[in-house]
């Protein structure tokens, strides 16, 4: 079970394994884009190519998907970020459960989005857990987990097809030891947990006010998805790669002190973005950006419109 590129290689782990994949569950195909094309999900269009069966039901608890599942009989079943809660049918349906791969070190980041949220708040550590999952969120037993740096250019994008790489590894790994009874389940320990929620496009918004290491950390936290931004003369502007400097200046205050740079000042520090993107363009070097703006000193980055 699973959606996103983070579960491709996973997936391709398990067939090249020899694993007996008995069938792939991922999310219905929707509509993307600024067309608003529909789009398979890219879990979807691996298993194709592998020649897998495919399931995309609107809803995982819905009786007659778990019917399905029921005639199947898998004696496992394998989640790496499928994108809905399963239910207590469905968890306790294989012989050997229901086995996660989490995208954090838990207990920390339980959630949605713990790549994000990891780089956003700055941790310098990441990697992935392989679990057994129950009815919490992120809660089950850890099974196997290793751990990646996380580096100073990763990005949300980055740091995710490294821990696919990852996931990929651990899970043909661990599945033969689960399926032996030869790992010893560990309980997390729950007052060490943080959660890490379902990004939403506001989450984006930049607060000039937070100092400019934290703001270069939410930029590259939210590449590529929802992507960071602010408000320039009432218009949306997005900061796709910028760096944190020493400096003082007045927050979302913008500075041209050197030909070709954009800085911008910060509660703590200063801003200098590389690559920008207005509303209706394509991205672009801050370089370009200044040379179709010249009178941007003085002016000021808005958290509205």
């Amino acid at each position: 079970m699973g959606t996103p590129q983070f579960a491709v290689q996973p997936l391709q782990a398990l067939v090249e394994a020899r694993h007996d994949v008995a069938g792939v569950v991922t999310r219905p195909d929707k509509p993307s884009g600024r067309g608003r094309s529909v789009s398979a999900p890219p879990i979807k269009r691996i298993a194709d190519l592998l020649g897998l069966t495919l399931y995309q039901p609107k809803r995982v608890r819905d009786a007659e998907f778990i019917e399905t599942l029921r005639q199947i009989n898998p004696e496992a079943i394998i989640v790496a970020a499928y994108g809905q809660i399963l239910p207590r049918e469905i968890l306790s349906l294989p012989v050997h459960g229901c086995i996660n791969i989490h995208a954090s070190l838990l207990p920390l980041y339980r959630g949605a989005a713990p790549i994000n949220w990891a780089i956003i708040r700055g941790e310098v550590q990441s990697g992935n857990t392989i679990m057994q999952m129950d009815e919490g969120m992120d809660t089950g037993s850890i099974l196997m987990q290793e751990s990646v740096p996380i580096e100073p250019g990763d990005t949300a994008g980055t740091l995710s097809q490294k821990l696919s790489a990852l996931g990929a590894r651990l899970i043909t790994a661990a599945l033969p030891l689960i399926t032996a009874g030869k790992i010893a389940p560990l309980s997390q320990d729950d007052s060490k947990a943080t959660v890490a929620p379902l990004l939403k496009k506001t989450d984006g918004l930049i607060d000039w006010s937070s100092s400019a290491l934290e703001i270069h950390n939410r930029v590259r936290g939210l590449t590529p998805w929802p992507g960071a931004y602010t408000f320039l003369d009432g218009n949306v502007i997005k900061i796709l790669e910028a760096e944190a400097l020493p400096g003082n200046g007045e927050p979302g205050l913008i500075s041209l002190k050197e030909k070709d740079v954009l800085d911008a000042g910060a509660g703590e520090g200063t801003v200098r973005i590389l690559r920008i993107q207005p509303a209706g363009k394509k991205p672009m070097a801050a370089a370009d950006f200044l040379r179709g703006h010249k009178t941007l000193a003085g002016k000021r980055f808005q958290n509205t419109r």
